[in-house]
């Protein structure tokens, strides 16, 4: 778990607004670091099955908020990315934008229903 202090840097380095706690960005980057952590602490005690699964629990909830961002802004979403160092899959990228493609086609279906 992170200390109040480098969870408050991480705050104020990846924040949108003076007040902002709870954006995407910044429950990203204090995700990302608690998961350094974890995996830090899982190589020196390989048999500590529950930190095991705190980790891919935090790793599922990350990899959601990713999914949320970029389908919000693909922008906001490349720029967290390479401030992070993270590396995203090139299928992560493929079903989100067959995701994308798919609901725009349904909303065209659905315009074109309303006319």
């Amino acid at each position: 778990m992170l200390n109040p202090k480098s969870k408050q840097k991480l705050i104020a380095k990846f924040r949108i607004h003076p007040n902002d706690t709870g954006s995407p960005e910044v429950q990203i980057a204090i995700l990302t670091e608690e998961i350094k952590e974890l995996t830090r602490h899982l190589k020196e005690h390989r048999h500590d099955f529950s930190s095991r699964r705190g980790l891919l629990k935090k790793v599922a909830e990350r990899k959601k908020l990713l999914r949320y961002l970029y389908r919000e802004s693909v922008e906001r979403f490349e720029k967290l990315v390479e401030q992070l160092k993270l590396k995203i899959s090139r299928a992560f990228l493929r079903r989100e934008e067959a995701l994308k493609e798919l609901s725009e086609d349904e909303a065209k279906a659905e315009e074109e229903i309303s006319e």
